[in-house]
């Protein structure tokens, strides 16, 4: 297990600085260290000496990636792309550009972004497999037809309209919830309770198809004629027997929703005023904050490469065939 995990680490090295790579590139491609030192002074009268000694300030006055004005290492090393990386594996974010301790910043934010995406998940998680089963087990059925078309329809509409509809009806017309906010502690709770619920439901229709299609592959295979022929009930067969080896696919897909609980949703908070990493990276790009952008990005890639190591590991529990 040990040898596993450390060979996963040491093959993460590699992506994560290709991640890296490929974050600078498209972000110095559409902005300049001009363009940001702009957005970030402010002032109408902005001159030239301005510009350079904010550049300087923030190393942005140093090349890319490779540095020909340097001499041996130093033409690789003396690079705003390699300062800026070296200091992203140590998990040192450094400050932003509007000079914000990024580190401070994403453990106050993490709090909002987790109050919306756990409940969501988990929420969600047991509503689509619940439902999934019992369109399983009235398969062919009018009730599975139906489903199914509604499932589509959801599918098939924005997620932006679910957030306006569900402001418009449940907080202006009702007045059952607040339109947007946030507050810590339970008198928090009736902000996160609108996002929520709007979460779950613009997910329902893709979570069902995906877990429904898992399970009717696993309702023909042997294992489950077997138990059949042994005398269970068709429930025992479907909680005892689909769903437990159904367990795979669906870790798999549990993984991409990992990184998204710490990093929170970008249009989530931000339509619903939420302090949390999401609307935190919205307006980093906005303001063309690279020292933000950059250790969101750094962070979501450690967070996407853990949630899949935990999840090889996790097969082993679930299939004992699986071997690390």
């Amino acid at each position: 297990m040990f040898a596993y995990i450390l060979r996963r680490i040491i093959y993460a090295v590699p992506i994560l600085i290709g991640v890296n790579l490929i974050t600078f590139m498209l972000f110095f491609m559409v902005n300049s260290p001009e363009d940001m030192a702009r957005a970030q002074l402010g002032a109408k009268q902005i001159s030239p000496q301005m510009i350079q000694a904010w550049k300087e300030q923030r190393g942005y006055d140093k090349p890319l990636f490779i540095n020909l004005n340097a001499q041996g290492v130093s033409v690789v090393t003396d690079t705003l792309f390699m300062k800026e990386s070296l200091k992203l594996f140590t998990f040192n974010f450094g400050v932003s550009d509007s000079n914000r301790n990024i580190g401070s910043d994403i453990k106050e934010r993490m709090g909002p972004s987790l109050a919306i995406a756990l409940p969501t998940f988990m929420i969600a998680l047991i509503t689509n497999i619940s439902l999934a089963l019992l369109l399983v087990l009235f398969r062919g059925s009018v009730l599975d037809t139906s489903m199914m078309i509604v499932a589509v329809m959801i599918m098939s509409i924005s997620g932006l309209f679910y957030i306006i509809a569900g402001q418009v009806l449940f907080s202006k017309m009702w007045h059952w919830v607040p339109i947007s906010g946030y507050d810590s502690g339970w008198s928090g709770i009736k902000f996160i309770i609108l996002p929520v619920m709007i979460g779950v439901f613009a997910g329902i229709g893709s979570g069902v198809r995906w877990y429904r299609s898992i399970f009717l592959e696993q309702i023909n295979q042997d294992y489950v004629r077997t138990a059949r022929a042994k005398g269970l009930s068709e429930l025992r067969v479907l909680f005892g027997h689909v769903l437990r080896n159904g367990m795979l696919p669906i870790l798999t897909g549990v993984v991409v929703v990992i990184p998204s609980l710490f990093m929170g949703s970008l249009i989530m908070e931000s339509f619903f005023g939420i302090p949390g990493l999401g609307s935190y990276t919205i307006d980093a790009i906005s303001s063309q904050d690279f020292g933000i952008v950059k250790a969101m990005v750094f962070l979501g890639s450690v967070l996407y490469i853990v949630g899949l190591i935990l999840t090889d590991i996790s097969y082993t529990l679930f299939d004992p065939r699986v071997k690390l």
